[in-house]
């Protein structure tokens, strides 16, 4: 899937379809996510809390 970043105030965002979300099992209003960055990925994952 091809997406453009979207100016947000100072910072840059990327829409994410529910189909997307719905697959990551991932609630926008309750979860929060994870942000990793490897080997020039961004990677985006449910956040499950520390360990």
């Amino acid at each position: 899937m091809h997406k453009k970043l979207r100016s947000l105030g100072t910072s840059w965002g990327i829409i994410i379809p529910k189909a997307i979300l719905e697959l990551l099992k991932i609630n926008p209003v309750l979860d929060e996510v994870e942000l990793i960055v490897e080997n020039d990925e961004l990677k985006i994952r449910k956040y499950k809390g520390e360990k």
